[in-house]
């Protein structure tokens, strides 16, 4: 079985890696002539290859998170959901994507129209972007950049730029006070987020994400065992960048419309509708690679294919996003600034310092990791538990405490709370 395993892992028709198949074709393009003229023939095919493997992934997963949110959000709220066209429904995006392309895209006569125009275009690459330096297996990444953490925080950055040049060209008061509050959340959010990944590469070293998923196979740990605090942190802050409910404070339809995509219809809408599905799935699969281990599952990829397990992680915390997205209200602009700076800002600055200490410690007295791991583990899980209980205690976060029984008011505007 032993050699079985070895001679199919070193054959392009090895499926469980699906980048076997392509550095076949890579190595056999590199021989052409004498072996170095035809490099940049190869360097394109690989560009080209990657390009259409993650447009098409995504052109696919979109359709299927539409009816699978709306399906999973419909049953929490005791409905049906889509039912009605094709079977369970499954044809229902089909059918809205179909009635948006008929609808008339419309154009504010006193907007941007070149930026009005160009805002639901260009929303769409810091997504594509991002998945280009996602690893799905050992050999499936479209980039393997050492920077890609620092990579990933810079592209990132860009989707707020694009929400306020669909806010500014509107030429309309809510879709620039969106656009505005779309700004103020991301610059407030970034920074936790940045911290928590930051955490992840102290301790493990890397910058890379396969590095990061490597570090994970080799002590046979994940690390949101190691980082708790961290991995919350950044599912929160992730999920506030996202601009998906409870945190859509930038197209709050009860406050101000749609928020900065008030005066888009049609397939301009849909394209932002769509893009909120890539970056929420895009945020799950980096969520798996920093601190599920990715494509790793404890040896199980050695027989299932490296790309299936880390769609399986990818797709199971987008749950986690659609059960935030179904169970939880909106908070208010006040509440989420609130958080972000008094809340989650200290508490990654702790865990930073935590985790440099343990980092410091481990290598200077070059301790094993079987004892040090385990250790740092219990540490920062307790840890975690004592900074967000003592925290919100002591800080006034603590639940408002109700009346037992009901009381007479007789100044309401006194009974509200300040």
């Amino acid at each position: 079985m032993t050699a079985l395993s070895g001679f199919l892992l070193a054959e392009w028709y090895d499926l469980r890696d699906l980048g076997n198949p392509v550095h076949a074709l890579l190595d056999w393009i590199n021989g052409w002539g004498d072996g170095s003229t035809f490099h940049w023939v190869a360097y394109i095919v690989a560009g080209l290859i990657g390009a259409a493997a993650i447009g098409l992934f995504l052109g696919i997963a979109m359709l299927s998170l539409i009816w699978i949110e709306r399906k999973a959000v419909s049953r929490i709220q005791i409905r049906y959901g889509p039912n009605r066209v094709g079977p369970f429904g499954l044809l229902q995006p089909v059918a809205d994507a179909l009635k948006l392309m008929q609808k008339e895209a419309l154009t504010p006569l006193l907007g941007d129209k070149v930026v009005f125009f160009l805002a639901p275009v260009v929303i769409f690459i810091p997504t594509l972007l991002v998945f280009g330096v996602i690893p799905w297996g050992p050999k499936m990444t479209v980039a393997n950049l050492n920077v890609a953490v620092l990579y990933i925080v810079a592209v990132g950055s860009a989707t707020p730029l694009v929400i306020f040049m669909a806010g500014w060209s509107s030429n309309n008061k809510y879709s620039l006070l969106g656009a505005m509050r779309g700004i103020a959340m991301a610059i407030s959010y970034e920074i936790p987020m940045v911290l928590s990944l930051l955490g992840v590469v102290l301790f493990t070293g890397h910058m890379d994400l396969n590095g990061i998923v490597q570090w994970q196979q080799k002590y046979h740990v994940w690390l949101i065992v190691l980082q708790p605090l961290a991995a919350l942190t950044y599912f929160i802050s992730a999920s506030a960048e996202l601009n998906r409910t409870p945190t859509d404070i930038a197209e709050a339809e009860s406050e101000i419309v749609a928020g900065y995509h008030t005066e888009y219809s049609g397939m301009k809408f849909g394209l932002f509708y769509a893009v909120e599905l890539g970056n929420a799935l895009a945020v799950s699969g980096i969520w798996a690679t920093l601190f599920f281990g990715g494509w790793w599952l404890f040896g199980l990829d050695r027989w299932v294919p490296a790309w299936l397990i880390f769609l399986a992680k990818m797709y199971v915390l987008y749950g986690a996003l659609i059960l935030t997205r179904g169970t939880l209200p909106r908070l208010r602009i006040d509440q989420l600034l609130d958080f972000a700076w008094k809340f989650l800002l200290p508490l990654s600055l702790v865990n930073i310092l935590v985790v440099a200490a343990e980092v410091t410690i481990w290598q200077e007295n070059g301790i094993s990791a079987g004892i040090v791991l385990p250790v740092a583990a219990v540490i920062n899980i307790l840890l975690s538990v004592i900074l967000i209980v003592g925290y919100t205690q002591a800080f006034g976060f603590a639940r408002r405490q109700r009346p037992r029984r009901a009381r007479l008011i007789t100044d309401t505007l006194a009974a509200m709370p300040q």
